[in-house]
């Protein structure tokens, strides 16, 4: 019966089925017979189909269709396992819950091979409907991107659904600058020992995570010296002490009454060379929200100064050096591994150096040019406490 009449060919096979379609059928790299995906109008297309999936298999391209079959949900949870020991602890938690609360509720149950570009693109567009975020947004996008490619590298699927995908603009802040002089009135405003903290963020571009895991061992007085080689972050309320962002240790110089001033305040420690520098009146490790409302608000507040953040004072510290030393430098004391990250996130044109730049080209215009490097109006907004930007 011609239903059931097998056409034999060197590969696979193609079989008429009742409806007047085509299937087939191909022997995979394991001797496997497999049905193709899709049936056939026509025995010539049904042929063409053969001599692709011929030619995959030849070429080393070819995917065991079984693999797609596995779900987003298991997929998602074998990838956090691989990759876990690789990722800081607050990366995992971030990880874990853009996961559980994001990407599973929504395409958990789906097969890998399903998803196709506009399955993401809805997703993404429900998650915007729902309230979300763009920064949550595209934080989950980018873990199923991540998710996806690994599934590409398992030869689980031939390609990634996580492309052409329009995400959400990110609003853009900038941060506030301030004078070397702003900054030093928070220092002298805040209660000490958390003045030498906010010093440390000013005046040596430390993150707040970086200077809340400080030790006295991390400090050479007599060379002037901070070690940067630690970082506590929160993860689900609970504080972890793990390598600085990017694993970037860094040797950072101070100015010399900084450091006197962190040498007088090492000598109330108690403790060991494991003595964390600044802690809650209990000793234990401070926390962000509670130590900024607790003592850094306050000092701004008490130093005349308005929508100041922590953060502000790490890219007011990059945009001074960037604009006297260079951005290598800055890169070097922020503890980037490539400068335009400095420059696209914490480096900001200085007031003032367009009017500058003004005046030196009306010189080279008249034929003069002015002496290299001449930058004025950086003496009178100083008061010492910018020592700190000596460069390394």
């Amino acid at each position: 019966m011609a239903g059931k009449r097998n056409s034999r060919r060197s590969f696979g096979r193609i079989r008429k089925l009742p409806s007047g379609r085509f299937q087939v059928r191909y022997p995979g790299p394991d001797g496997v017979l497999r049905p193709g995906d899709r049936t056939f109008a026509t025995v010539t297309d049904a042929d063409r189909w053969l001599n692709r999936k011929r030619i995959e298999i030849e070429e080393g391209r070819w995917i065991d269709p079984a693999e797609g079959q596995t779900t987003v949900r298991d997929w998602s949870s074998r990838w956090l396992a691989a990759v876990s020991p690789q990722l800081k602890h607050k990366t995992q938690a971030t990880y874990r819950s853009l996961i559980n609360s994001l990407i599973v509720p929504a395409l958990g149950n789906r097969e890998l091979s399903s998803l196709r570009p506009i399955t993401v693109v809805e997703w993404v567009g429900g998650m915007k409907t729902n309230g979300l975020s763009a920064s949550r947004i595209r934080q989950a996008y980018r873990v199923l991107s991540q998710i996806m490619r690994a599934a590409v590298d398992n030869d689980m699927i031939p390609q990634t659904p996580c492309r052409g995908v329009k995400l959400p603009r990110m609003p853009q802040t900038e941060p506030h600058i301030l004078t070397p002089l702003e900054a030093s009135r928070i220092v002298r405003s805040a209660a000490k020992p958390h003045d030498l903290l906010i010093a440390l963020l000013a005046y040596a571009g430390l993150r707040v995570g970086e200077a809340f895991a400080l030790r006295r061992v991390d400090i050479d007085v007599s060379g002037g010296f901070v070690l940067v080689d630690e970082n506590l972050a929160e993860a689900n309320g609970t504080l972890v002490f793990d390598t600085p962002k990017s694993h970037q240790k860094r040797l950072l110089r101070v100015g010399p009454s900084l450091a006197k001033k962190l040498g007088r305040h090492l000598e109330t420690l108690p403790g060991g060379g494991d003595a964390l520098l600044f802690t809650t009146p209990a000793g234990k490790p401070l926390r962000y929200n509670q130590w900024r409302k607790a003592y850094f608000d306050p000092a701004v507040s008490a130093a005349g100064l308005t929508d100041v953040t922590p953060h502000d004072l790490r890219a007011s510290h990059g945009t001074w050096v960037a604009d006297r030393y260079g951005v290598m430098t800055a890169a070097h004391r922020l503890g980037h591994s490539n400068a335009s990250v400095t420059t696209r996130h914490y480096a900001r044109p200085v007031a003032g150096r367009d009017d500058q730049v003004a005046a030196a080209a009306d010189s080279w215009l008249s034929g003069h040019d002015p002496a290299p490097g001449a930058r004025s109006g950086h003496d009178d907004d100083d008061d010492g406490s910018a020592g700190a930007l000596v460069p390394v």
